[in-house]
């Protein structure tokens, strides 16, 4: 559980942000969730699967970095290897809260900017600053926000994608089996992927509508960024060797 605050400029002036990678500051996570939006940059680097929320049930587009809970295959001591570092890994230690929105109307809220004050990577002595000595943000926490802003909108286009994949039934379950070079076998599953059988069966209507709404080259992404399992397993066979 994270002790989440909203930030502010009186409370929070002299707190500062390590931004370093490492399994001290939670680096060394298998997966993180991903939004279309950013897919350009993550496929060039991860697979791009989907996870089912055992809390909502609720599907969701991942980057993945390991083949087994904690594993990163890309973090190497406080260097992560990779050309791109997912949004949702980069926000830490921030996330999005809510408050209420009188304006409009009851019951309303808006997200506001928390951080988690439990979170490693909160520091009073090293890191970015977050406020300026005027109180303004600085502008490392301007990036910041501007981040956590996309994540919210990322939020929201994830919901109409998955809703889109399901309506053209392009979500399928699957299980990887890897047989690395000391003989061992091994089995990713619980992650689903793009069916692309029933991709290919999709009439005209239905191509024309998932590239109105910008999903189509972000399902092609998707199956694009299989080719990045490769790699991954060339990186487990290294760390055995």
């Amino acid at each position: 559980m994270s002790n989440s605050v909203i930030l502010n400029n009186a409370i929070h002036k002299d707190l500062k942000v390590i931004t370093k990678t490492g399994e001290a500051y939670g680096s060394n996570v298998m997966h993180a969730m991903t939004f279309p939006a950013e897919f350009r940059d993550v496929q060039s680097c991860y697979p791009i699967f989907f996870c089912k929320d055992p809390a909502t049930g609720q599907f969701y587009p991942t980057a993945l970095f390991g083949f087994e809970k904690d594993q990163n295959l890309f973090l190497h001591g406080d260097s992560w290897e990779a050309s791109y570092i997912p949004m949702m890994i980069k926000r830490h230690p921030f996330l999005i809260g809510f408050q209420a929105d009188p304006e409009k109307g009851e019951g309303a809220k808006k997200p506001i900017i928390s951080i988690d004050m439990d979170n490693p990577r909160i520091s009073q002595t090293e890191g970015e600053a977050l406020f300026t000595d005027s109180g303004d943000p600085s502008e490392y926490l301007k990036q910041s926000m501007a981040r956590l802003e996309a994540i919210h909108r990322g939020h929201e286009h994830n919901k109409l994608f998955i809703e889109a994949l399901l309506k053209n039934e392009l979500l399928q379950s699957f299980t990887l089996e890897i047989t690395l070079n000391n003989g061992s076998n091994n089995k990713l599953s619980g992650f689903y992927t793009i069916d692309e059988e029933n991709l290919h069966k999709l009439g005209a209507e239905a191509l024309a509508s998932l590239h109105s709404q910008g999903f189509l080259q972000a399902i092609y992404m998707t199956v694009a960024s299989f080719a990045r399992i490769r790699p991954m397993i060339d990186k487990q066979n290294a760390i055995l060797a």
